[in-house]
């Protein structure tokens, strides 16, 4: 069964909801990096952040880029969606642990540590958006609510999580993004906060073979929301020689003539690992189309 996001309407409405399992699609993660658990949850959380709201981009060349730089021993994660929620991702240390917490949950926000979360949006206009807020707890879903509260001013609700068997792989990975509108009665928003409070976790919800659409109807607490787009969000990498070589000319004409040293030179896509060589007699032309 392959990955599935959906996104809702529900009270006349006022609320939008963004359902996603992401299981696919962090395992895919876990085997590229070879994760150990708690980078895992920490990758796949951010992962599946980016699919939500990348769900939301409205052209192809649109790029939504997340990252979190705290000052934990997983160090700095970055997650990139594309439209239609093609999401790729990595971080600086696949091996990092931390003893799990008292409930027995991996410690994501021990790896994370302190720090920032950076929303970058790049949609087209002048310049990039650039949305930046101190991270509250490193376990993410809690840094992305504050993130909306603060810097978009959209009360929400985000649920992430990644749960892993006893070999590491990934068992259940999935979130919500809940989104109040303004001018949403009162009534309406506690009704919401009451359920949100009382809910099970979203990994034991996909667990318990909850539907997206059930989910969706649960938390927002109203029987009439309904789907109003369904997306097939999975880890992409779009990497290619044609970028690569675009990446040597903008190291400049110094770096590149260091390059000619070597009889090649290998370069390697952060994002999927895949390798690109390059001749001597490949970098010089390369760099005689980048004088002309």
């Amino acid at each position: 069964m392959s990955d599935k996001l959906i996104k809702f309407l529900s009270h006349v409405d006022m609320v939008k909801i963004a359902v996603i399992d992401s299981t696919e699609l962090v395992e895919k993660a876990r085997k590229l990096h070879g994760l150990n658990p708690t980078p895992t949850a920490a990758l796949g959380r951010l992962l599946t952040m980016a699919a939500l709201m990348g769900a939301g981009l409205k052209n192809e060349e649109d790029k939504l880029t997340l990252q979190i730089l705290g000052d934990g021993p997983v160090g700095s994660i970055l997650a990139v969606s594309g439209f239609g929620a093609k999401v790729k991702g990595y971080l600086s240390e696949p091996l990092a642990e931390a003893e799990s917490t008292h409930e027995g949950k991996l410690n994501v926000g021990a790896i994370v540590g302190k720090g920032d979360l950076r929303v970058i949006k790049d949609i087209g206009l002048k310049d990039p958006y650039i949305g930046v807020v101190p991270l509250q707890t490193g376990e993410i879903a809690e840094d992305f609510a504050y993130y909306f509260a603060y810097s978009e001013q959209i009360p929400s609700a985000v649920a992430l999580g990644v749960l892993v068997n006893q070999d590491g792989s990934v068992k259940k990975a999935g979130g919500y993004l809940l989104q109040i509108m303004p001018d949403t009665p009162e009534q309406i928003i506690k009704l919401i906060e009451d359920r949100l409070a009382s809910s099970k976790s979203i990994t034991q919800m996909l667990e318990d073979n909850m539907s997206l659409e059930e989910i969706a109807t649960y938390i927002s607490d109203d029987l009439n929301t309904r789907a109003v787009e369904e997306l097939v969000p999975e880890y992409k990498c779009d990497c290619s020689r044609e970028r690569m070589e675009k990446a040597l000319i903008s190291l400049g004409k110094t770096e590149l003539e260091n390059l000619l040293q070597d009889e090649k030179t290998e370069l390697q896509c952060h994002f999927c690992n895949k390798k690109y060589v390059f001749t001597r007699s490949e970098i010089e032309k390369i760099m005689e189309n980048a004088k002309a």
